[in-house]
């Protein structure tokens, strides 16, 4: 045993010179989330909020996700492939509704709220035209956080829910128009697009929006010929921009459009509005001096449709005949392609999610992610979304408020 202090200062020093392993740090984890994914009960709603794979990285990051069985179903997404994923499969939707994030698409029902054990997040669509005030004031009396996805903002102040959403019902509703026009009980036999030494298909689109650029680029893609109406120059600017080639663009002319209605064979309304309904751009005297068999498909119908002639219809009977003109007026596109709009939200969510759990909860989540925090219309049972407040004659606070008293 060496007792000489001289001697261990130096069998210290020169030990200190070997090489040693690397010690690197480990990121400690915050919070481990417990998310419950309820089936989704609103009218032909088939989407589900995570797919199987969007589960197996949360799960794989230390966080529990409780899905009731049957959830993915209409996506074509069995009960086995979630729990093949590490989800926990509930036959008893009270044990969803305990979690402490209520992750769905559809916004809740009266029903799904009085399951709700309270002081929760819920996240979820928020649909202001047909949001009853009732299911607000209990969601206050919960204390629960609500958050309307999309509502959320990404690092460049873009809708990304909105955003994707609107790229499948642009491209869609191309593919329905198509479907349309060569069914053979009720349509004309056209082939949406062209081939050498045949008229190509006239398309018009109301609204140059995310919805009207990717209608563009998929009647592009069949090689119709397109035209693109909106009021707003610059939007017309910037899908010009985006497409990469000339096509007809014009500002919304009555005389201009009603035109070029007269001579379409595919008109799709994707006019969108900030707030309110829709204007109704297109008149019924313009429908009436169509082309019989020509298709319309109003993606505006969720807020109120820009054609004076349309309907709401269904999956199940999407369509019907005004003035000889095929109408196809269903509020939910995306549903239709339930799978894909289903990859989409998972895309975006489970790096959210991650974040959520990084963070250590929602709350911390709601204080550093500006972009998340737009999408918060209620705070611990407090009102923060001041449109809710004066549609429903609500008390509100700005959430920037709260949000420095956390």
């Amino acid at each position: 045993m060496i007792t000489d202090p001289n001697i261990l200062k130096q069998l210290i020093s020169e030990g200190s010179l070997l090489p040693k392993e690397e010690m690197l740090e480990i990121a400690r984890k915050k919070g481990n989330l417990n998310i419950g994914i309820p089936k989704e009960t609103s009218f032909q709603e088939k989407r589900v909020a995570l797919v199987p794979e969007a589960v197996s990285l949360l799960v794989a990051n230390g966080h529990r996700v409780l899905i009731e069985t049957k959830s993915g179903e209409l996506s074509n997404f069995s009960d086995s492939e979630y729990s093949e994923a590490g989800a926990e499969i509930c036959y008893d939707i009270k044990e969803i509704f305990k979690c402490d994030i209520i992750f769905k698409v559809a916004p809740p029902s009266e029903e799904e709220v009085e399951l709700m054990s309270g002081n929760q997040t819920l996240i979820s669509a928020l649909q202001i035209s047909v949001q009853p005030k009732e299911i607000l004031q209990k969601l206050m009396q919960k204390k629960i956080t609500a958050v309307a996805w999309d509502y959320i903002q990404d690092e460049e102040g873009v809708y990304p829910v909105v955003r994707t959403m609107g790229e499948i019902a642009g491209t869609t509703s191309i593919l329905i128009a198509a479907e349309l026009l060569s069914a053979f009980e009720s349509g004309k036999g056209i082939m949406l697009g062209g081939v050498a030494g045949v008229q190509p298909t006239e398309v018009v689109v109301i609204g140059a929006g995310t919805v009207g650029e990717f209608a563009v680029r998929a009647a592009l893609g069949l090689g119709a010929s397109v035209k693109v109406f909106d009021s707003s120059l610059s939007k017309l600017r910037r899908l010009q921009n985006n497409i990469g080639t000339r096509i007809f663009t014009s500002v919304l002319q009555p005389k201009v459009l009603a035109k070029s209605i007269k001579r379409a064979d595919v008109v799709i309304g994707a006019i969108r509005a900030p707030l309110g309904r829709t204007p109704c751009i297109v008149t019924e005297e313009m429908v009436m001096d169509m082309k019989a068999g020509s298709v319309i498909v109003d993606v505006s119908i969720d807020q109120g449709g820009c054609f004076e002639t349309s309907e709401v219809t269904n999956h199940n009977n999407p369509t019907f005949t005004k003035h000889e003109v095929i109408h196809y007026c269903v509020p939910n596109i995306a549903s239709r392609v339930s799978r894909t709009a289903s990859f989409a939200l998972s895309n975006i969510f489970s790096p959210i999610l991650l974040e959520m759990g990084n963070q250590g909860g929602c709350k911390e989540l709601i204080k550093n992610d500006i972009g998340f925090r737009t999408g918060v219309y209620m705070y611990k049972g407090t009102l923060t979304s001041e449109v809710l407040g004066k549609v429903f004659n609500l008390k509100y606070k700005n959430i920037e408020l709260l949000v420095l008293g956390m």
